[in-house]
């Protein structure tokens, strides 16, 4: 965890690296993530106070692997995305007036001894985890695995006996469809 004091950040902000190998390595760990880091991950952010909370702005860099959704091979991502974010002080909200932050919103801001502290690891780790494709993929044209003997397609065809279907549907096997132009 990585905490800085908001109440000490000049008013222009100020700038900081977050590199450090253990911001995204427990997490992975705890999350039981199947992602291996090619090349280090770190993130260049710029914290500016303002009324009621910071303005976080930064830029993610680095590469990892994860599983592909279709084969299960490594999928190479390459990290290079740009963030901004509103951090609100705990007890406001986004209007700034008084009361709760909004329902799903949670702030990274924890008041220790009174003080505003920024959990800066916190904010990089979520916007490393947004970053991460949804179905990363090997390469796009990826074929997948047999679903019946599991074989990788992409390193050739599999020898098993594909199922003709349902013998009832074979009268619609051989229908073309044309479009008439309409």
């Amino acid at each position: 965890m990585q905490r800085i004091s908001i109440n000490n950040l000049p008013p222009q902000g100020q700038e900081f690296v977050i590199d450090d190998p253990a911001v995204w390595a427990a997490p992975m760990a705890e999350f039981h993530m199947d992602c291996r880091v090619l090349e280090a991950i770190s993130a260049t952010v710029t914290v500016i106070p303002v009324e009621n909370g910071c303005l976080v702005r930064g830029r993610l860099s680095g590469r990892i692997a994860l599983p592909c959704n279709r084969c299960a091979e490594d999928a190479i991502v390459a990290l290079d995305d740009a963030f901004e974010t509103f951090e609100c002080l705990p007890g406001t909200d986004t209007d700034g007036e008084e009361g709760d932050a909004p329902f799903g919103e949670e702030s990274h801001i924890l008041l220790e001894e009174g003080a505003p502290m920024l959990d800066i690891a916190a904010v990089c780790w979520e916007e490393f985890s947004l970053a991460l494709p949804v179905n990363p993929l090997c390469k796009p044209d990826c074929k997948g695995l047999c679903s019946s003997c599991g074989a990788n397609l992409n390193a050739g065809s599999c020898t098993c006996v594909r199922d003709e279907g349902d013998p009832r549907l074979a009268v619609l096997r051989n229908i073309t469809i044309t479009n008439s132009g309409s």
